[in-house]
């Protein structure tokens, strides 16, 4: 392996199936000087399997910010410093950001060892659109942040990936009906690489039944939209505004053709505009 000197690396590692680790990945933490990590406990089983004997400190999110210097401390006196999570590529949804910039804030390079992801193995498998998506991390735990929050992707038109804890896997399919409304095509991953690996494709109506009567809101779950299709949003805009325009106007029209066609109220304020040129 190459040497490096004084250098912070981010090392992807295993989401699931144990082989998918990267030969680079291996020769890092085996060469570092020490390694910081989500939970050492889990990260040992990890260095046990494969041989690899190392000194490991915690991070995570409740401590991030004091094992800052504790890095840089590190870094300033030559050793190599490995940052690793639980499970796939650091700082997705994980700790780490704070440490990696501090880290180049204070002229320190960063190496990225790339390697497994669950946003992109998920995406792979999707069968939905990657030319372009969004990654919105964990979804809100409380139903009037949750709806809150999914209304601001209303009219998105790239594929989103969201990360959601299996115990509130059924309320929030719930609630993606509610906004995105039940023909939206959505798409379950879970237990990636793993034994009881599960890739589910529907519609959310019947992605949301699927999860009930199978009882599959178990495990680690991702869960990928289908973006806006923008033809299909137009001619429905239209479409309500043409048949409400004689009775309703102004806020009162715009409010409810929003809430029919399941889109942004300046969606429907740019089609009345339009319509009045």
């Amino acid at each position: 392996m190459t040497s490096y000197m004084s250098k912070l690396f981010v090392v992807a590692t295993p989401i699931g199936h144990l082989e998918d680790i990267s030969p680079r990945a291996l020769a890092t933490l085996a060469s570092v000087d020490c390694l910081f990590c989500e939970n050492p406990n889990h990260t040992k089983k990890l260095l046990y399997h494969f041989k690899i004997k190392q000194s490991t400190f915690q991070i995570a999110d409740f401590n991030e910010k004091n094992k800052i210097q504790q890095v840089l401390d590190r870094l300033d006196c030559g050793q190599n410093v490995a940052l690793v999570s639980d499970a796939g590529t650091p700082l997705i949804s994980d700790p780490g950001y704070a440490i990696v910039n501090a880290c180049m804030h204070a002229g320190h390079d960063v190496i990225p060892i790339p390697g497994p992801s669950a946003v992109i193995a998920a995406l792979s498998c999707s069968g939905l659109p990657t030319n372009r998506f969004s990654f919105e991390g964990f979804i809100p735990p409380k139903r009037t942040q949750r709806q809150h929050f999914l209304k601001e992707f209303i009219s998105d038109p790239r594929t989103m990936v969201f990360y959601e804890s299996p115990h509130r896997l059924i309320e929030s399919l719930e609630d993606f009906c509610r906004v995105f409304g039940l023909m939206r095509i959505g798409v379950l991953t879970r237990e990636l690489t793993k034994i009881h690996e599960t890739v589910h494709r529907a519609p959310l109506g019947q992605l949301l039944q699927w999860v009930i009567e199978q009882k599959q809101a178990i495990g680690e779950c991702t869960l990928i939209i289908q973006g806006a299709d923008e033809i299909l949003v137009k001619h429905s805009v239209v479409s309500v505004i043409e048949i409400l325009k004689d009775h309703l106007s102004g806020k009162n029209l715009v409010n409810v053709v929003s809430q029919l066609c399941h889109c942004r109220k300046q969606t429907v304020y740019e089609f009345l505009n339009h319509q009045s040129k």
